[in-house]
């Protein structure tokens, strides 16, 4: 593993699409930057989607990170809204995936608890945590920027661990993983990028 590396993380959704950026340095956290994209202003699903697809990009592209971590969707009663997040996760994939960056998905409970030791904590307790763990000065209004951020900590604090979430470093990885036949326990992880080698 390199010694220094970015991570990006990721909390997808159709309203508010929350990010925040790592450096990690010696096996230490250093802030880079946390922010949003809103889409409520849009009303036409496709045209987030789009949007959340080019954000997704720009950030890889200014901030050429190493690894992503994304939260995923959680299983609500609400079918409508799941399948919106479950789109909106899948277009941020699919712009990790385009640019062969590994990707690994993480439970909203997972992130809590390796933020905060609870599972079932707040935004308001995971955002308090972080503020604390990385020095943030102030906390943004809306806290999916947040979540964003505790998708990226999350993954550096699971890193080197061999039960963490589904990992995916490329398309084909991701089709083996969730074509059919569905693959059964353990942890989903390939890596595409074969004998490259990254600096």
């Amino acid at each position: 593993m390199k010694s220094e590396r970015i991570i990006l993380g990721i909390d997808p959704g159709t309203t508010i699409m929350g990010f925040g950026l790592i450096k990690v340095e010696n096996k230490k956290m250093q802030f880079m930057q946390l922010n949003e994209l809103q889409l409520n202003k849009y009303k036409d699903h496709y045209v987030k989607l789009k949007l959340i697809f080019e954000r997704t990009i720009e950030l890889i592209d200014t901030y050429h990170p190493d690894e992503i971590a994304i939260e995923a969707p959680f299983f609500g009663k609400n079918v409508q809204s799941m399948l919106k997040l479950g789109r909106a996760q899948g277009v941020a994939m699919a712009a990790g995936l385009s640019r062969e960056i590994p990707i690994t998905e993480y439970l909203p409970k997972k992130i809590k608890m390796a933020i905060t030791g609870n599972g079932n904590a707040s935004k308001e307790q995971v955002a308090k945590m972080l503020q604390s763990t990385l020095g943030l000065k102030t906390l943004p209004k809306n806290l999916d920027s947040t979540d964003g951020l505790a998708a990226a900590v999350c993954h550096f604090y699971n890193s080197g661990n061999p039960i963490k979430g589904k990992s995916y470093s490329g398309w084909a990885a991701f089709v083996k993983q969730n074509g059919p036949p569905a693959p059964k326990g353990g942890v989903n992880s390939v890596n595409l990028r074969g004998k490259k080698s990254k600096k």
